[in-house]
Protein backbone atom coordinates (compact mmCIF):
# COMPACT_ATOMS: atom_id res chain seq x y z
CA UNK A 1 0.00 0.00 0.00
CA UNK A 2 1.11 3.28 -0.32
CA UNK A 3 1.41 5.51 2.64
CA UNK A 4 -1.23 8.08 1.54
CA UNK A 5 -3.73 5.62 0.95
CA UNK A 6 -5.90 5.28 4.10
CA UNK A 7 -6.97 1.42 5.18
CA UNK A 8 -10.08 0.45 6.85
CA UNK A 9 -10.82 -2.90 8.12
CA UNK A 10 -14.09 -4.22 9.29
CA UNK A 11 -15.77 -7.91 9.64
CA UNK A 12 -19.46 -9.11 8.85
CA UNK A 13 -21.23 -10.49 11.34
CA UNK A 14 -20.72 -14.32 9.45
CA UNK A 15 -17.17 -13.70 10.19
CA UNK A 16 -16.35 -12.21 6.10
CA UNK A 17 -13.44 -9.72 6.74
CA UNK A 18 -13.61 -6.83 4.48
CA UNK A 19 -10.62 -4.36 3.80
CA UNK A 20 -11.16 -1.22 1.75
CA UNK A 21 -7.97 1.30 0.32
CA UNK A 22 -9.17 4.28 -0.49
CA UNK A 23 -7.34 5.79 -3.33
CA UNK A 24 -8.97 8.99 -5.88
CA UNK A 25 -9.24 7.52 -8.91
CA UNK A 26 -11.99 7.36 -11.21
CA UNK A 27 -11.79 3.25 -11.82
CA UNK A 28 -12.07 0.94 -8.97
CA UNK A 29 -11.46 -2.72 -8.15
CA UNK A 30 -13.14 -5.58 -5.83
CA UNK A 31 -12.65 -9.47 -5.35
CA UNK A 32 -12.71 -12.24 -3.34
CA UNK A 33 -9.77 -13.53 -1.82
CA UNK A 34 -10.29 -17.19 -0.83
CA UNK A 35 -7.77 -19.57 1.26
CA UNK A 36 -8.46 -22.31 -1.36
CA UNK A 37 -6.02 -23.53 -4.15
CA UNK A 38 -4.36 -26.90 -5.46
CA UNK A 39 -2.93 -27.84 -2.43
CA UNK A 40 -6.77 -28.37 -0.98
CA UNK A 41 -7.43 -30.53 -3.55
CA UNK A 42 -8.25 -34.28 -2.61
CA UNK A 43 -6.48 -37.20 -4.39
CA UNK A 44 -8.43 -37.77 -7.88
CA UNK A 45 -9.57 -34.33 -7.75
CA UNK A 46 -6.25 -32.81 -8.92
CA UNK A 47 -7.37 -29.81 -11.02
CA UNK A 48 -10.50 -29.11 -9.04
CA UNK A 49 -9.52 -25.91 -7.57
CA UNK A 50 -8.52 -24.64 -11.40
CA UNK A 51 -11.80 -25.87 -12.89
CA UNK A 52 -14.10 -23.93 -10.51
CA UNK A 53 -12.44 -21.01 -10.98
CA UNK A 54 -13.40 -21.30 -14.88
CA UNK A 55 -16.46 -22.58 -14.39
CA UNK A 56 -18.10 -20.37 -11.74
CA UNK A 57 -18.57 -18.40 -14.18
CA UNK A 58 -20.91 -20.47 -16.15
CA UNK A 59 -24.31 -19.93 -14.79
CA UNK A 60 -26.12 -18.71 -10.82
CA UNK A 61 -29.62 -19.31 -10.17
CA UNK A 62 -30.18 -16.01 -11.64
CA UNK A 63 -27.96 -15.79 -14.52
CA UNK A 64 -26.75 -17.48 -17.66
CA UNK A 65 -22.69 -17.52 -18.46
CA UNK A 66 -23.68 -14.83 -20.66
CA UNK A 67 -25.17 -12.78 -18.41
CA UNK A 68 -22.53 -13.32 -16.19
CA UNK A 69 -20.06 -11.96 -19.00
CA UNK A 70 -21.77 -9.12 -19.80
CA UNK A 71 -22.33 -7.73 -16.66
CA UNK A 72 -18.95 -5.85 -16.00
CA UNK A 73 -18.68 -5.43 -19.28
CA UNK A 74 -21.26 -3.87 -20.62
CA UNK A 75 -19.91 -0.46 -18.38
CA UNK A 76 -16.57 -1.14 -19.58
CA UNK A 77 -15.69 -3.03 -16.80
CA UNK A 78 -14.13 -6.61 -16.44
CA UNK A 79 -14.27 -9.77 -14.55
CA UNK A 80 -11.54 -11.77 -14.01
CA UNK A 81 -10.03 -14.62 -11.53
CA UNK A 82 -6.99 -16.68 -11.11
CA UNK A 83 -5.82 -20.11 -8.98
CA UNK A 84 -2.69 -20.06 -6.66
CA UNK A 85 -1.33 -23.42 -4.93
CA UNK A 86 -3.04 -21.62 -2.07
CA UNK A 87 -5.61 -19.06 -2.93
CA UNK A 88 -8.47 -18.13 -5.54
CA UNK A 89 -8.81 -14.48 -6.57
CA UNK A 90 -12.34 -13.69 -7.71
CA UNK A 91 -12.04 -9.87 -8.81
CA UNK A 92 -13.34 -6.75 -11.04
CA UNK A 93 -12.24 -3.52 -12.49
CA UNK A 94 -15.17 -0.88 -13.22
CA UNK A 95 -16.13 2.61 -13.25
CA UNK A 96 -15.79 3.47 -9.67
CA UNK A 97 -19.38 4.38 -9.75
CA UNK A 98 -20.28 1.15 -10.65
CA UNK A 99 -18.98 -0.22 -6.87
CA UNK A 100 -22.81 -2.06 -6.19
CA UNK A 101 -22.83 -4.25 -9.39
CA UNK A 102 -19.59 -5.18 -8.96
CA UNK A 103 -20.36 -6.30 -5.32
CA UNK A 104 -23.56 -7.82 -6.06
CA UNK A 105 -21.81 -9.98 -8.74
CA UNK A 106 -19.83 -11.90 -7.01
CA UNK A 107 -21.55 -12.29 -4.18
CA UNK A 108 -24.41 -14.09 -7.08
CA UNK A 109 -21.17 -16.38 -8.35
CA UNK A 110 -20.14 -17.38 -4.54
CA UNK A 111 -23.88 -18.13 -2.86
CA UNK A 112 -25.57 -18.94 -6.17
CA UNK A 113 -23.22 -20.57 -8.64
CA UNK A 114 -25.10 -24.04 -10.32
CA UNK A 115 -22.48 -25.80 -12.11
CA UNK A 116 -23.96 -26.50 -15.33
CA UNK A 117 -23.12 -29.98 -16.54
CA UNK A 118 -23.33 -29.09 -20.82
CA UNK A 119 -21.34 -25.80 -19.81
CA UNK A 120 -18.70 -28.02 -17.43
CA UNK A 121 -18.36 -30.00 -20.72
CA UNK A 122 -17.86 -27.51 -23.07
CA UNK A 123 -15.42 -25.60 -20.84
CA UNK A 124 -13.19 -29.09 -20.01
CA UNK A 125 -12.44 -28.75 -23.60
CA UNK A 126 -11.22 -24.58 -22.95
CA UNK A 127 -8.92 -26.03 -19.59
CA UNK A 128 -7.70 -29.00 -21.53
CA UNK A 129 -6.30 -27.06 -24.11
CA UNK A 130 -4.88 -24.70 -21.67
CA UNK A 131 -3.13 -27.40 -20.29
CA UNK A 132 -1.96 -28.53 -23.69
CA UNK A 133 -0.84 -24.76 -24.05
CA UNK A 134 1.78 -25.50 -21.02
CA UNK A 135 3.30 -28.46 -22.06
CA UNK A 136 4.30 -26.93 -25.78
CA UNK A 137 5.42 -24.14 -23.55
CA UNK A 138 8.70 -25.68 -21.47
CA UNK A 139 10.21 -22.36 -20.18
CA UNK A 140 6.78 -22.40 -18.37
CA UNK A 141 6.66 -26.06 -17.58
CA UNK A 142 9.87 -26.60 -16.26
CA UNK A 143 9.17 -24.72 -13.01
CA UNK A 144 5.98 -27.04 -12.52
CA UNK A 145 7.79 -30.29 -13.18
CA UNK A 146 10.68 -28.54 -10.38
CA UNK A 147 7.82 -27.62 -7.75
CA UNK A 148 7.17 -31.02 -7.93
CA UNK A 149 10.17 -32.92 -7.59
CA UNK A 150 11.40 -30.27 -4.94
CA UNK A 151 7.84 -30.95 -3.25
CA UNK A 152 7.04 -34.56 -4.33
CA UNK A 153 4.30 -36.74 -2.18
CA UNK A 154 2.92 -33.67 -0.92
CA UNK A 155 -0.61 -31.29 -1.41
CA UNK A 156 1.81 -29.05 -3.06
CA UNK A 157 3.47 -31.27 -4.87
CA UNK A 158 0.99 -31.31 -7.93
CA UNK A 159 0.39 -28.81 -11.02
CA UNK A 160 -2.57 -26.08 -10.68
CA UNK A 161 -3.99 -26.96 -14.10
CA UNK A 162 -4.35 -30.88 -13.04
CA UNK A 163 -4.76 -34.30 -14.43
CA UNK A 164 -6.41 -35.15 -17.61
CA UNK A 165 -7.99 -38.13 -16.50
CA UNK A 166 -8.61 -36.15 -13.16
CA UNK A 167 -10.47 -33.66 -15.19
CA UNK A 168 -12.68 -35.85 -17.42
CA UNK A 169 -14.04 -36.98 -13.94
CA UNK A 170 -15.08 -34.08 -12.54
CA UNK A 171 -18.82 -33.15 -12.01
CA UNK A 172 -21.34 -29.96 -11.17
CA UNK A 173 -21.39 -32.13 -7.76
CA UNK A 174 -17.42 -31.93 -7.20
CA UNK A 175 -17.66 -28.33 -7.83
CA UNK A 176 -20.57 -27.79 -5.74
CA UNK A 177 -18.81 -29.19 -2.82
CA UNK A 178 -15.64 -27.39 -3.53
CA UNK A 179 -18.03 -24.25 -2.95
CA UNK A 180 -19.57 -25.21 -0.07
CA UNK A 181 -16.16 -26.34 2.14
CA UNK A 182 -14.00 -23.61 1.15
CA UNK A 183 -15.87 -20.69 -0.02
CA UNK A 184 -17.25 -19.87 3.31
CA UNK A 185 -17.27 -16.78 5.32
CA UNK A 186 -14.28 -17.53 7.47
CA UNK A 187 -11.89 -18.45 4.41
CA UNK A 188 -12.36 -15.73 2.48
CA UNK A 189 -11.77 -11.79 2.44
CA UNK A 190 -13.29 -8.96 0.48
CA UNK A 191 -11.41 -6.16 -0.88
CA UNK A 192 -11.98 -2.95 -2.10
CA UNK A 193 -10.13 -0.47 -4.09
CA UNK A 194 -11.08 2.83 -4.61
CA UNK A 195 -12.59 6.48 -3.91
CA UNK A 196 -16.14 5.46 -2.42
CA UNK A 197 -15.89 5.87 1.56
CA UNK A 198 -15.01 2.81 3.30
CA UNK A 199 -18.58 3.05 4.79
CA UNK A 200 -20.50 2.85 1.32
CA UNK A 201 -18.05 0.08 0.88
CA UNK A 202 -18.75 -2.09 4.30
CA UNK A 203 -22.54 -1.59 3.80
CA UNK A 204 -22.71 -3.04 0.47
CA UNK A 205 -21.08 -5.81 0.95
CA UNK A 206 -22.78 -6.43 4.38
CA UNK A 207 -26.20 -6.70 2.04
CA UNK A 208 -24.90 -8.82 -0.57
CA UNK A 209 -22.40 -11.15 1.37
CA UNK A 210 -24.73 -11.68 4.87
CA UNK A 211 -26.35 -14.20 3.13
CA UNK A 212 -23.46 -16.76 2.84
CA UNK A 213 -22.96 -19.79 5.52
CA UNK A 214 -21.03 -19.53 8.69
CA UNK A 215 -19.54 -23.09 8.16
CA UNK A 216 -15.81 -23.31 9.01
CA UNK A 217 -13.69 -24.80 6.60
CA UNK A 218 -12.92 -28.56 6.43
CA UNK A 219 -9.63 -28.80 5.33
CA UNK A 220 -6.12 -29.94 7.01
CA UNK A 221 -2.86 -28.27 5.09
CA UNK A 222 0.34 -30.98 6.23
CA UNK A 223 3.99 -29.20 5.50
CA UNK A 224 6.19 -30.53 2.67
CA UNK A 225 8.66 -33.41 4.13
CA UNK A 226 12.12 -32.60 3.14
CA UNK A 227 13.65 -34.26 0.26
CA UNK A 228 17.61 -34.42 -0.19
CA UNK A 229 19.04 -32.25 -3.73
CA UNK A 230 18.26 -34.08 -6.63
CA UNK A 231 19.50 -33.65 -10.28
CA UNK A 232 16.90 -34.21 -13.47
CA UNK A 233 17.14 -34.08 -16.92
CA UNK A 234 14.20 -34.46 -19.20
CA UNK A 235 15.52 -35.07 -23.02
CA UNK A 236 13.00 -33.81 -24.77
CA UNK A 237 13.90 -32.98 -28.34
CA UNK A 238 14.35 -29.55 -27.63
CA UNK A 239 16.37 -26.83 -29.72
CA UNK A 240 18.01 -25.32 -26.14
CA UNK A 241 18.03 -25.54 -22.60
CA UNK A 242 15.40 -24.82 -20.00
CA UNK A 243 17.00 -25.32 -16.34
CA UNK A 244 15.90 -24.35 -12.66
CA UNK A 245 18.45 -24.26 -9.99
CA UNK A 246 16.59 -24.29 -6.41
CA UNK A 247 16.13 -25.24 -2.85
CA UNK A 248 13.48 -25.18 -0.37
CA UNK A 249 13.41 -22.13 2.15
CA UNK A 250 11.33 -20.98 4.82
CA UNK A 251 7.51 -20.06 4.04
CA UNK A 252 5.47 -16.26 4.58
CA UNK A 253 5.50 -16.88 8.10
CA UNK A 254 9.49 -16.63 8.75
CA UNK A 255 11.36 -13.32 9.13
CA UNK A 256 14.21 -14.80 6.96
CA UNK A 257 11.63 -14.23 3.95
CA UNK A 258 12.85 -10.17 3.82
CA UNK A 259 16.82 -11.46 3.63
CA UNK A 260 15.61 -14.09 1.24
CA UNK A 261 13.75 -11.83 -1.34
CA UNK A 262 16.59 -8.90 -0.98
CA UNK A 263 18.64 -11.87 -1.89
CA UNK A 264 16.32 -13.10 -4.89
CA UNK A 265 16.12 -9.62 -6.39
CA UNK A 266 19.85 -9.05 -5.97
CA UNK A 267 20.55 -12.53 -7.89
CA UNK A 268 18.23 -12.17 -10.74
CA UNK A 269 15.49 -9.44 -10.00
CA UNK A 270 13.80 -7.20 -12.82
CA UNK A 271 16.59 -4.95 -13.34
CA UNK A 272 19.34 -5.54 -15.86
CA UNK A 273 21.90 -5.33 -13.56
CA UNK A 274 21.04 -8.49 -11.53
CA UNK A 275 24.05 -10.46 -10.81
CA UNK A 276 23.07 -13.02 -12.55
CA UNK A 277 22.43 -11.36 -15.84
CA UNK A 278 25.21 -9.33 -15.56
CA UNK A 279 27.63 -12.79 -15.50
CA UNK A 280 26.00 -15.26 -17.51
CA UNK A 281 24.21 -12.55 -19.94
CA UNK A 282 25.79 -9.21 -20.64
CA UNK A 283 29.36 -10.62 -19.76
CA UNK A 284 29.60 -13.85 -21.70
CA UNK A 285 26.13 -14.46 -23.54
CA UNK A 286 25.78 -17.71 -22.39
CA UNK A 287 22.28 -17.20 -21.39
CA UNK A 288 18.86 -15.69 -23.41
CA UNK A 289 17.23 -15.57 -20.14
CA UNK A 290 18.01 -15.80 -16.23
CA UNK A 291 15.92 -14.73 -13.22
CA UNK A 292 15.19 -15.68 -10.07
CA UNK A 293 12.15 -16.19 -7.88
CA UNK A 294 10.82 -15.89 -4.18
CA UNK A 295 7.72 -18.79 -4.07
CA UNK A 296 6.22 -18.59 -0.27
CA UNK A 297 3.50 -20.95 1.11
CA UNK A 298 2.10 -21.17 4.86
CA UNK A 299 4.35 -23.81 5.59
CA UNK A 300 7.31 -23.60 3.02
CA UNK A 301 8.87 -21.83 0.69
CA UNK A 302 11.19 -21.85 -2.43
CA UNK A 303 14.14 -20.15 -4.37
CA UNK A 304 13.81 -20.82 -8.19
CA UNK A 305 16.94 -19.65 -10.61
CA UNK A 306 16.05 -20.16 -14.17
CA UNK A 307 17.86 -20.06 -17.04
CA UNK A 308 17.77 -20.93 -20.86
CA UNK A 309 20.25 -21.35 -22.68
CA UNK A 310 22.01 -23.88 -25.59
CA UNK A 311 22.68 -26.93 -24.38
CA UNK A 312 26.51 -27.00 -24.72
CA UNK A 313 26.12 -23.46 -22.60
CA UNK A 314 24.40 -25.18 -19.65
CA UNK A 315 27.61 -26.85 -17.60
CA UNK A 316 29.87 -23.63 -17.94
CA UNK A 317 26.64 -21.44 -17.04
CA UNK A 318 25.94 -23.40 -14.07
CA UNK A 319 29.49 -23.27 -12.99
CA UNK A 320 28.81 -19.38 -13.04
CA UNK A 321 25.94 -19.35 -10.69
CA UNK A 322 27.67 -21.76 -8.45
CA UNK A 323 30.40 -19.45 -8.18
CA UNK A 324 28.22 -16.00 -7.55
CA UNK A 325 26.11 -18.08 -4.86
CA UNK A 326 29.18 -19.26 -3.10
CA UNK A 327 30.91 -15.74 -3.19
CA UNK A 328 27.72 -14.61 -1.45
CA UNK A 329 27.92 -17.26 1.36
CA UNK A 330 31.11 -16.96 2.11
CA UNK A 331 31.47 -13.19 2.84
CA UNK A 332 28.96 -11.06 3.99
CA UNK A 333 28.83 -7.81 0.99
CA UNK A 334 29.98 -4.33 2.11
CA UNK A 335 27.81 -1.87 3.46
CA UNK A 336 27.89 0.42 0.64
CA UNK A 337 26.50 -2.58 -2.11
CA UNK A 338 24.13 -3.80 0.49
CA UNK A 339 22.72 -0.17 1.02
CA UNK A 340 23.08 0.08 -3.06
CA UNK A 341 21.14 -3.19 -3.50
CA UNK A 342 18.41 -2.11 -0.57
CA UNK A 343 17.96 1.07 -2.46
CA UNK A 344 17.36 -0.52 -5.82
CA UNK A 345 14.93 -2.89 -3.99
CA UNK A 346 12.83 -0.11 -2.49
CA UNK A 347 12.49 1.71 -5.41
CA UNK A 348 10.80 -1.31 -6.92
CA UNK A 349 8.51 -1.72 -4.65
CA UNK A 350 7.90 2.10 -4.64
CA UNK A 351 6.81 1.58 -8.44
CA UNK A 352 4.89 -1.27 -7.99
CA UNK A 353 2.53 -0.17 -5.30
CA UNK A 354 1.76 2.32 -7.80
CA UNK A 355 -0.36 -0.06 -9.58
CA UNK A 356 -3.67 -0.60 -8.14
CA UNK A 357 -4.11 -4.26 -8.91
CA UNK A 358 -0.67 -4.67 -7.07
CA UNK A 359 -2.56 -2.25 -4.06
CA UNK A 360 -5.79 -4.41 -4.09
CA UNK A 361 -4.49 -7.81 -4.46
CA UNK A 362 -1.91 -6.86 -1.82
CA UNK A 363 -4.84 -5.87 0.72
CA UNK A 364 -6.70 -9.50 0.18
CA UNK A 365 -4.05 -11.45 0.44
CA UNK A 366 -2.40 -9.50 3.62
CA UNK A 367 -5.60 -9.51 5.40
CA UNK A 368 -6.05 -13.18 4.27
CA UNK A 369 -2.67 -14.69 5.67
CA UNK A 370 -1.23 -12.06 8.02
CA UNK A 371 -4.89 -10.68 9.42
CA UNK A 372 -3.27 -7.35 8.79
CA UNK A 373 -2.61 -5.08 5.70
CA UNK A 374 0.97 -3.90 5.59
CA UNK A 375 1.80 -0.75 3.71
CA UNK A 376 4.46 0.47 2.08
CA UNK A 377 6.77 1.93 4.50
CA UNK A 378 6.19 -1.20 6.70
CA UNK A 379 8.06 -3.35 3.56
CA UNK A 380 10.52 -0.85 3.31
CA UNK A 381 11.66 -0.75 7.11
CA UNK A 382 11.23 -4.80 6.87
CA UNK A 383 14.26 -4.60 3.32
CA UNK A 384 15.98 -1.96 5.27
CA UNK A 385 16.69 -3.86 8.24
CA UNK A 386 18.34 -6.66 6.42
CA UNK A 387 21.52 -7.32 7.93
CA UNK A 388 24.70 -8.52 5.44
CA UNK A 389 25.30 -11.68 7.76
CA UNK A 390 21.09 -12.19 7.12
CA UNK A 391 22.12 -11.85 3.65
CA UNK A 392 24.61 -14.05 4.14
CA UNK A 393 22.98 -16.94 5.50
CA UNK A 394 20.43 -16.46 3.35
CA UNK A 395 22.71 -16.96 0.80
CA UNK A 396 23.80 -19.97 2.32
CA UNK A 397 21.35 -22.34 2.12
CA UNK A 398 21.78 -21.74 -1.61
CA UNK A 399 24.75 -23.32 -3.00
CA UNK A 400 24.56 -25.69 -5.28
CA UNK A 401 25.47 -28.51 -3.15
CA UNK A 402 21.91 -27.72 -1.44
CA UNK A 403 19.82 -27.31 -4.60
CA UNK A 404 18.54 -29.59 -6.98
CA UNK A 405 18.36 -28.79 -11.05
CA UNK A 406 15.92 -29.52 -12.93
CA UNK A 407 16.72 -29.77 -17.21
CA UNK A 408 14.57 -30.17 -20.15
CA UNK A 409 16.43 -30.47 -22.88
Amino acid sequence: MNDNENIYLHTLANGLRLVHVQRQSPVAWCGLAVNAGSRDELEGQYGLAHFVEHTIFKGTRRRSSTRINNRMEQVGGELNAYTTKESTMLYCIFPVEHLERAVELLADLVANSVFPEHELSTELDVVLEEVASYLDSPSEAVYDDFEDMLLAGSQLGHNILGLEKDLRRLTSGHCHDWLKRLYVPSNMVFFSLGSTPAGRVFRLAERYFDILSHAKRGIKRLAPAVVAPQRKVASMGLHQSHTIVGARVAGMYDDERFAMSLLTNILGGPGMNSLLNVSLREKRGLVYSVESSLTTFTDCGMVQIYLGCEHDKLKKALKLIGNTLDSLAQSPLSARRLDAYKRQYCGQLLVASDNAEFSAMGAGRGLLYYNRVSTLRDNIDCILGVSAEQLQQAAQQLTLDRCSILTFR
